[in-house]
């Protein structure tokens, strides 16, 4: 009994500890590269960075299978134990060499586009306002895509960050190459968050790099809203094929865990492709399939969403056939059910939220909402 009773009471204690250390971190992280822990920045949703405050303002990031980055204050100094595997950058972050386009619409949304001063995206390849106007007047200069940068423009415009996406690592001598030359690599993960306001979570990432943690609450917050007020409608019962149609003839849909599929299912619809592409493990969100099969599996669904953004926008019923005649017997062709994304739609990561509020309006209200829209707009007949 009493070895019971002692049993308890260290299970309480371990459990005790193990809460503690959830609240203020472990005790290795109280103190670490001899800076006192202070607080984590709060996530609802992402899970593939953190964000940790230390005495002093200095600020650790950390990104999940791409590393550490230490931000030491304006001022401040780099503490001497830094391991060699972190990355220390300087407040105040300038002239970035932006490469991955998801993240664009973060520092236009912070109003932080002064810190960037090159873009891997041509003026021509954005469809963010603010940003195509500043490639085109210079005050952000085009230094190459990620495969190919212009290091000696890179060099001369004094590069303190290269923002990549994952797409580097099918280039990794990009990265070793700007990392010879002093220039600091933050890879980011967004498009690897489990669920679609994981990624627009990401704000807050580069809100902490920025010295501008509240606005990107405050943004977030605004959009994450949107979305919490959906999950108390109810569902509208209607299936979704969203889609294109490639080049060579095949449909090129999303998997079924794919963000995209995520958006439509917290829209109230339900995506029309399950278990689509789960045993394959590359890193494609999306799948090719012969329009045979595409037809077989999506005839009857009750709403269609083309997406625009890699062979451009279409308008009217008629081109959409222009692209396959079989899609003349769906039934959402038929019911004039059918809508087009805009090429905004995978730029502005800071609307997610608005993005699936479009998707509820389209399956809820149909035509009668199409006013409301941002992101979609009906194929007139």
């Amino acid at each position: 009994m009493k070895k019971t009773r002692v049993f308890k009471y260290i299970l309480l204690f371990t459990l005790w500890i193990t809460f503690a250390a959830g609240i203020h971190g472990s005790a290795e992280e109280e103190s670490w590269c001899g800076l006192t822990y202070e607080s984590s920045l709060q996530l609802q949703y992402a899970t593939q960075f953190h964000v940790d405050y230390f005495e002093k303002g200095y600020i650790r990031i950390t990104i999940e299978e791409v590393g550490c980055y230490l931000l030491i204050p304006e001022g401040g100094e780099i503490p001497q134990d830094v391991p060699e595997d972190v990355v220390v950058l300087q407040k105040p972050v300038q002239n970035i060499y932006l490469v991955a386009t998801s993240a664009m619409d973060f520092f236009c949304s912070l109003d932080a586009l002064d810190h960037i001063r090159l873009s891997g995206t041509n003026a021509d390849g954005w469809y963010i306002d603010a940003a195509k106007q500043a490639l085109e007047d210079g005050s952000i200069l085009y230094a190459g895509k990620y495969s190919a940068p212009d290091y000696e423009l890179i060099l001369s415009e004094g590069c303190g960050l290269a923002v990549e996406s994952t797409m580097i690592y099918h280039n990794p001598e990009v990265k070793e190459k700007l990392e010879e030359f002093g220039i600091p690599v933050l890879v980011e993960r967004s498009s690897y968050e489990p669920h679609p306001m994981g990624r627009a979570e990401w704000i807050k990432l580069y809100g902490a790099l920025l010295g501008e943690e509240e606005k990107a609450e405050e943004l977030f917050e605004a959009q994450a809203e949107r979305v919490r007020e959906l999950e108390s409608s109810e569902k509208t019962g209607k299936t979704v094929a969203f889609f294109y149609i490639s080049s060579n003839g095949y449909a090129n849909v999303r998997k079924s865990g794919d963000y995209v599929s995520k958006m439509i299912e917290l829209a109230g619809g339900t995506y029309v492709f399950q278990n689509l592409g789960e045993e394959d493990d590359s890193a494609l969100s999306t799948v090719n399939m012969t329009m045979e099969e595409f037809y077989a599996q999506a005839r009857d669904v009750d709403c269609i969403i083309y997406n625009s953004t890699i062979d451009g926008e279409i308008y009217t019923i008629d081109e959409l056939l222009g692209k396959s005649a079989l899609l003349a017997d769906f039934k959402a062709v038929k019911e004039g059910n059918v809508w087009c994304t805009g090429k905004n739609l995978f730029q502005e990561t800071t609307s997610l939220g608005d993005m699936i509020v479009d998707i509820h309006t389209v399956l809820a209200e149909g035509s009668k909402g199409e006013e409301k829209l941002r992101f979609l707009h009906r194929l007139s007949q």
